[in-house]
């Protein structure tokens, strides 16, 4: 178990969609960018249907901190109508390295 999740105990995984204004205001960059600062790994990317996707993971405070910024805040000309979040759970070990937009 690496030091982050020892420190933070658990890591928790989500996957999420968000829904309104969320293609073409760099949405997916701002993502990005909070994920880093957060210290969280995953990764986003919009959809066929005008929609923003993704998983997050991390230590449980963390992902929660990107929850609540995947509901809010977006980026600065976006619009969130919803975000949904699914298959939420307890992970011994992170999938990923970082964080990444998807094509």
């Amino acid at each position: 178990m690496s030091a982050l999740a020892k420190a933070s105990g658990v890591l928790k995984s989500v996957d999420y969609e968000v829904f309104g204004r969320v293609q073409g205001v760099c949405f997916r960059m701002y993502t990005e960018e909070e994920a880093r600062k957060l210290g969280v790994v995953g990764w986003v990317k919009n959809t066929s249907q005008g929609t923003v996707t993704g998983q997050v993971q991390g230590p449980e405070d963390k992902v929660n901190a990107m929850k609540s910024w995947l509901s809010k805040v977006g980026s600065p000309s976006s619009r969130i109508d919803r975000t949904s979040f699914s298959n939420e759970k307890e992970i011994s070990k992170l999938d990923f390295s970082g964080f990444s937009t998807r094509y």
